[in-house]
């Protein structure tokens, strides 16, 4: 049950092509309402960053709506608003930073600009209560696949390791369009992966023993390819599974060779690649063996949305930070240790 005393934050999130709002008190989710532009980025093979903006500029009134609605609140309810202020695709962040600067100017409460990372991180807490204090977080996602300590979500986090190339997710779409595959490739390959075998085909594992935490997809792209390129038929069931396989080995090994070398016993992984099938699987076998608690939230609250933002947020205003000014910028390259502008 949410506390009547903790404060009702919104949170904006529009760092790509979802546009997502969230409300929370504390948290307890009260509304997460989501419009997505992917079908019109399907036909690009990728996501646009233009067609993502504009999508973003008409869909922020009618999803910032919605989300009131579904909360059964009204403007005049909202004690804090909180949006993303990177990283993430620059004109797509300049919309919502916008939005919420308006809405914070025009209700009179204070705003907060927080990174898209680690609200990936305070998700978690609408679900599984609480983050462990410290924890290793895995974020991997279309634009990024990174391994953080988390000390403390609201106010320290610190970079571990991150790809040298391509991320996760990237690779994912990647590697179904070579496979003929639709966009965005991360559930087409899960799906087909179910029907396939993931030792069928050895596919490279890049940075697996580098003695870094730092990770690499695009040879294990390019090698994909060569592969399928190399064949007269291929059955694309067993690409994606021994692909999907390469790709969450490395994943969790990094991850728990990050939880040993700093003696942690808590692992959350989150970003779009997290609702992955396979990840999920391998991540609790490999965890329940090594004796880590692993987190991961439902894959509902994995791709980006506005209730991410609103949890961070809520985070910031129990810590007492100070809120953003009204004339924060969006940064599209803004790194993970900045956890609030």
């Amino acid at each position: 049950m949410a506390d009547k005393d903790e404060p009702l934050v919104l949170g904006i999130e529009t760092s790509c092509d979802e546009t997502g709002v969230g409300i929370v008190r504390g948290h307890t989710l009260l509304a997460n309402t989501i419009a997505s532009s992917m079908h019109e980025h399907a036909r690009f093979g990728g996501v646009v960053p233009e067609v993502a903006s504009r999508a973003h500029l008409e869909a922020m009134t009618p999803v910032v709506e919605g989300a009131l609605a579904e909360a059964g609140l009204t403007f005049s309810d909202i004690d804090a608003i909180a949006v993303t202020a990177g990283p993430g695709l620059a004109g797509a962040l300049l919309v919502g930073v916008a939005a919420a600067k308006s809405y914070s100017l025009g209700l009179g409460v204070p705003l907060y600009g927080v990174n898209h990372l680690a609200a990936h991180v305070a998700v978690d807490q609408l679900e599984h209560g609480p983050l462990p204090k410290p924890c290793i977080a895995m974020l991997v996602s279309g634009g990024h696949s990174s391994l953080l300590l988390v000390p403390d979500v609201a106010q320290d986090v610190i970079s571990l390791g991150s790809t040298v190339d391509d991320a996760a997710g990237e690779a994912f779409d990647k590697v179904a369009r070579v496979l003929g595959l639709p966009f965005p490739g991360g559930p087409y390959i899960d799906r087909a992966a179910r029907d396939g075998s993931a030792t069928a085909i050895g596919f490279p594992r890049g940075k697996m023993d580098d003695g870094t935490l730092d990770f690499s997809f695009s040879g294990l792209k390019t090698a994909v390819a060569r592969w399928v390129e190399a064949q007269e038929s291929v059955h694309v069931p067993d690409v994606a599974a021994s692909f999907q396989e390469a790709v969450v080995d490395v994943l969790t090994r990094k991850a728990l060779q990050a939880c040993k070398k700093y003696d942690v016993k808590d692992l959350l992984i989150g970003g779009g690649v997290a609702a992955n099938s396979r990840l999920r699987a391998l991540a609790q076998e490999r965890c329940d063996k090594a004796g880590v608690r692993l987190r991961v939230p439902r894959p509902g609250l994995c791709t980006d949305n506005g209730a991410m933002v609103a949890t961070l947020g809520s985070d910031l205003v129990a810590a007492g930070i100070t809120p953003s000014a009204l004339d924060i910028p969006a940064d599209s390259s803004l790194p993970v240790t900045t956890v609030h502008v």
